[in-house]
């Protein structure tokens, strides 16, 4: 018998220890009830979703044309990740969260006053320098500390790019109660009635990325306190010009250096100032929740997903979700830390599936080259599923043929779907519904990578290129085909998968370059200003200067033009919505 503390195993990270308070998390069993972890028979499944029944662990039965679990593991294992988030910028998800006490926040501005309504502040002071000056050399840097967790709201995807695509859809959902597209650049109106609508709830702010992560913090005197509000030097002094001509794009390196903080941020955990409370994810990927946005993704890319098109019966439903959800005094979960076991996953398989996409990426005339390569891509399949390699194991003799040829490996199929989960059961009774669709997120993707490894392995096994269970053959095998089976199934697993951990530069880059996705605004197709968006009568002032956003800066490029200067931008409508990775240089010239 163990406590139950220790069955969970999982347990939650010192930085959530911030979200208490604000998102209270429950990590005891309310029933005191521990969990005999001494007696599991690792023979039966303990998911709910799945039974031990063989029916259920069929090696030809793929996901669901619809399902939508890939999805909702992947979006929630990039949370606060940039590169991810750039790659995909339409976000699906809306989690809370809190910004821990003692988090250092920036603004910059062309005044030195404190702002006295809701602002946008970043998370690195690279980003906030941009905003610090507007036309001459000097400019007000503010840091900020907070004082106590921040209550936010975390939106996914690159959420403060400023473009009508659908970056922008899940914001407007809680600021306007539908999409307007149109609106993508309304940025005055949307902050302000963001923080209007979360006040009720204690809101503090809203965290959004676009080339790095920001805040958009609804009381500068709330939940924070001065560190300093410097007038710094950012340009170097025109004694020659009045009124000073504008700062040019590169004096020292401001626009790269905001993309390389940004970059920091490209990898798990991300950008860890922002922690995030997952039992409380509102995910627009959940069918359940949001059915509407079934037929509207139906044949599309996943470039092309978003929000625009959900009915308003499922708008109505996302915001009493969000609202029960945010409005939580004490909850009880499950006390899961569904972040790292998410993580823990795509570590185990990510680099072997892509080492496993290499070995079969081979041609030879040579036959017996071709079969030392399967024996070896034999091996590594071996390593993946070696924790479930039943002693048991029966293989049936060469020659068996019929639907159910690999249906003995059934066994280690469903021991290797449901060994992460099989525990969770009794945790069931304490998740929110937010961890019960993590719970089949995991359940879906596991079910799938352990469905194809398997296959691959049992295809290998029956013959002959398993030493670790040797049968004896009637001929010879043929290799070729079973190379090309392995590819193929193979490039499908990783293609559902879609984890951007495999989007890397090819060959890696210098040591005066980074690996870098065209993102907002440098490589953006479009006009430089676009349609204003028609003016609130609740925010008849004009916006500060601090306010103007940095595309009315840099511009919009024309599509496929290069603006002279020392730096480049290219935007082309390909490069845009499908981004792909290249090194760009560290040191001047700088080029995107």
């Amino acid at each position: 018998m163990r406590s139950h503390s220790l069955v969970v195993v999982l347990s939650l990270g010192s930085a959530a220890l911030a979200l208490l308070g604000q998102f209270p998390v429950s990590t005891t069993d309310e029933s005191g009830r521990p969990l005999d972890i001494a007696n599991l028979d690792n023979d039966k499944s303990h998911s709910y979703s799945f039974d031990s029944k063989t029916a259920q662990w069929r090696f030809d039965e793929g996901p669901a044309e619809n399902a939508t679990g890939n999805l909702i593991f992947d979006t929630v294992h990039s949370f606060l990740q940039h590169w991810p988030n750039t790659r995909y910028r339409n976000g699906h998800n809306i989690v809370p969260g809190v910004v821990p006490t003692g988090t250092l926040l920036y603004h910059g501005t062309g005044r030195k006053t404190i702002p006295s309504g809701p602002e946008w502040t970043a998370t690195d002071p690279e980003h906030s320098l941009l905003f610090a000056a507007r036309g001459t050399d000097s400019g007000w840097h503010l840091t900020l500390a907070t004082t106590r967790p921040l209550k936010i709201l975390y939106f996914d995807g690159s959420s403060a790019a400023k473009v009508a695509e659908g970056t922008m859809d899940t914001q407007d959902i809680i600021a306007w109660e539908e999409v307007q597209p149109e609106r993508f650049f309304d940025e005055r109106s949307r902050i302000k009635d963001l923080c209007r609508w979360g006040k009720e709830f204690g809101i503090d702010g809203f965290a959004r990325m676009e080339m790095d992560f920001e805040v958009m913090l609804c009381d500068f005197t709330a939940g924070v306190e001065l560190v300093s509000f410097l007038y710094v030097r950012l340009s170097p002094k025109d004694k020659d010009h009045f009124p000073p001509s504008p700062p040019p794009l590169d004096p020292n390196n401001r626009q790269f250096e905001v993309m390389h903080s940004g970059s920091w941020h490209n990898r798990y955990p991300g950008d860890s100032r922002i922690v995030l409370d997952l039992t409380g994810l509102v995910s627009l990927y959940d069918i359940a929740l949001a059915p509407s946005l079934v037929p509207v993704r139906a044949g599309l890319e996943r470039w092309d997903h978003r929000v625009f098109g959900i009915s308003s019966n499922d708008i109505s439903k996302v915001m009493r979700k969000l609202t029960e959800v945010i409005s939580r005094a004490h909850p009880t979960n499950s006390g899961l830390d569904w972040k790292t076991l998410i993580h823990v996953i795509v570590d185990r398989y990510a680099n072997r599936l892509e080492l496993m996409q290499y070995l079969l990426n081979f041609t030879s005339s040579d036959p017996q080259e071709v079969l030392e390569r399967a024996k070896l891509a034999q091996i590594q399949l071996r390593v993946m599923v070696m924790p479930y390699l039943l002693d048991s194991t029966v293989v049936p003799s060469a020659g068996t043929s019929g639907v159910d040829t690999l249906q003995w490996a059934s066994p280690i199929f469903r021991l290797c779907a449901t060994t992460h989960t099989s525990v969770m059961i009794s945790q069931i009774p304490f998740m929110t519904p937010s961890e019960h669709l993590l719970l089949k997120a995991v359940e879906e993707t596991t079910r799938e990578i352990c469905r194809v490894t398997t296959k691959m392995w049992a295809v290998g096994v029956m013959n002959g290129l398993d030493t670790l269970f040797p049968i004896e053959l009637d001929g010879e095998p043929d290799v070729l085909q079973i190379m090309n089976d392995r590819r193929q199934d193979i490039e499908k697993l990783m293609s559902w998968l879609d984890w951007s951990i495999w989007i890397k530069c090819r060959p890696a880059c210098g040591p005066e370059e980074m690996c870098y996705l065209p993102t907002w605004p440098n490589n953006a197709p479009g006009r430089r200003h676009p349609p204003q968006p028609p003016r609130d009568p609740r925010n008849s002032t004009d916006a500060p200067a601090e306010v103007q956003d940095l595309a009315d800066r840099v511009g919009y490029p024309p599509e496929g033009s290069v603006i002279a200067g020392e730096f480049s931008f290219i935007g082309t409508p390909e490069e845009w919505k499908k981004p792909q990775p290249k090194c760009i240089r560290r040191l001047p010239p700088y080029g995107f």
